[in-house]
């Protein structure tokens, strides 16, 4: 035996090794930012459980805080009202959003802390922005409710995906994300189990009617400081309601402001819905050149990630955008430096993108917009109403994109049509409604979750009277 352990031994010591290695590849920094470093605070957590009735999954890394970031002011005012705290699986990330969010964070990397948490804390609800496969690890415990709120509502195949039925609710902005699910998910109910709670992120959009010179100056101010940045969300870029409202040009000059805001590659070919990589340089040298127009250029966050092929034309575009800003200061091209998509949106006249959630969060605005056809034929778009009725940028109109822009601009024929889907898409887009009635939709979970371990605590109880008679008898 002793000699069997013997030989053993230098696996031992090989696999002690890695896991020191390991460790101090993790205590580095030096990992790949997409992958989880797994510097959890077990010791902290063991020594105070977190305090919360709501757990913000995020098994994401710094790469995926896009998803979470649009939900940061919604959680603010619902930890002020049920306490929550954020469960991250990777340090830097909870690191930026304990900076970022100002909330309650912590990191786990064993599976078994989870576990302890939900044991000694009177957790009863876990919000997901995401469908990470890593989810599961918390899906496992059948004593909270489930609720999927995602990141973003769109046409993307994400928004239909099959992984919605892994939780208990999902909530939505309004009325088309049921449909939409009822259409392409098959043996899932979404009348039964969709909340519509409308879409808080668009309402640095809802407001008065900003002047069209205000876009203008904003963007000339940006330029004359040397910026290529987002301007600071200002008290709204419009109702819905406002007729014409993206039809009048900005500024002197006439100049009106396009925000060129592609998705990006996708996941996979099905998912690959980006316009970058085929049209991106020729939208950007077109539109830099005309006189008519002023150009914002805002790229996804995950961008070139997966392919080389889209990150040398983010690069490209932002090199023409750039140089056509320096040439000419006073046009007010700019490439933005991210934030809040809200505060770019409300800075454009007209939108191009392609089939994403940004489509359907300018709907609030009134103004034109376009959705690329995507270069990709493999692409599987989920139709709804607004892909019917919007006009699409496809290969034919590149050519001559900035008289498809201006011809849009002016004529606008689907405007009164969009301004119908409003409601239906956003659900009720009044300052702060969506907030309460997201911050309401989470009490009701609680109070769900509640029921259900109360009855389950009266279940129990009843089966040990019912053992004890027996035993008495």
């Amino acid at each position: 035996m002793f000699s069997a352990r013997l030989r053993a031994a230098p696996g031992a010591v090989k696999a002690r090794a890695f896991k020191l290695a390991l460790a101090a590849v993790r205590a580095s920094g030096l990992l790949p930012k997409s992958i989880p470093d797994g510097r959890g605070d077990e010791a902290e957590l063991a020594r105070r459980p977190p305090q919360a009735q709501v757990i913000v999954y995020f098994a994401d890394t710094v790469n995926g805080l896009y998803q979470l970031r649009p939900w940061y002011d919604a959680l603010r005012a619902l930890h002020k009202v049920h306490r929550l705290v954020i469960i991250g699986t990777d340090s830097r990330a909870v690191k930026a959003i304990r900076r970022e969010a100002r909330l309650p964070a912590h990191t786990i990397s064993h599976y078994s802390t989870i576990d302890s948490i939900l044991a000694r804390s009177p957790v009863r609800l876990a919000l997901y922005v995401n469908h990470n496969a890593a989810n599961f690890s918390l899906l496992a415990f059948t004593r909270l409710v489930h609720v999927s709120i995602m990141h973003g509502d769109s046409d993307k195949v994400v928004s239909v995906s099959g992984q919605t039925k892994a939780y208990d609710f999902t909530f939505v902005a309004g009325q088309a994300a049921i449909d939409r699910l009822e259409a392409h998910l098959p043996r899932f109910d979404a009348r039964a189990r969709c909340v519509i709670i409308g879409r808080p992120q668009v309402g640095a959009q809802v407001g008065p009617q900003r002047g069209a010179g205000t876009r203008a100056d904003d963007a000339r101010a940006d330029a004359a400081a040397g910026t290529a940045g987002t301007a600071a969300p200002g008290p709204g870029a419009g109702t819905g309601r406002g007729a014409g409202a993206g039809a009048a040009a900005s500024g002197a000059g006439g100049r009106r402001t396009v925000l060129y805001a592609p998705t990006w590659e996708g996941g996979t070919d099905s998912a690959g819905y980006s316009s970058l990589a085929e049209f991106g340089r020729r939208i950007a040298e077109a539109l830099t050149a005309d006189r008519r127009f002023r150009l914002i250029y805002r790229a996804h966050p995950l961008t070139g990630t997966r392919l080389a092929a889209f990150a040398d034309a983010d690069a490209e575009v932002r090199r023409v955008v750039t140089a056509a800003a320096k040439a000419d200061p006073a046009a007010g091209h700019r490439v933005s430096r991210g934030g809040p998509a809200a505060a770019d949106l409300a800075q454009a006249d007209m939108l191009v993108t392609d089939v994403s959630s940004l489509a359907i969060d300018f709907l609030v605005s009134g103004r034109p917009l376009t959705i690329t056809a995507p270069p990709n034929q493999r692409a599987v778009a989920a139709p709804t109403r607004l892909l019917e009725l919007t006009p699409r940028l496809g290969e034919a109109e590149i050519g001559r994109v900035g008289d498809f822009l201006a011809d849009l601009a002016e004529r606008d024929p689907a405007r009164e049509a969009r301004a119908a889907l409003t409601e239906y898409y956003l659900g009720d887009t009044r300052p702060g409604a969506a907030t309460k009635a997201f911050i309401e939709a989470c009490g009701r979970m609680i109070a769900l979750a509640e029921a259900d371990a109360q009855a389950e605590a009266d279940a129990q109880a009843e089966a040990d009277a019912q053992a004890e008679a027996e035993v008495d008898a």
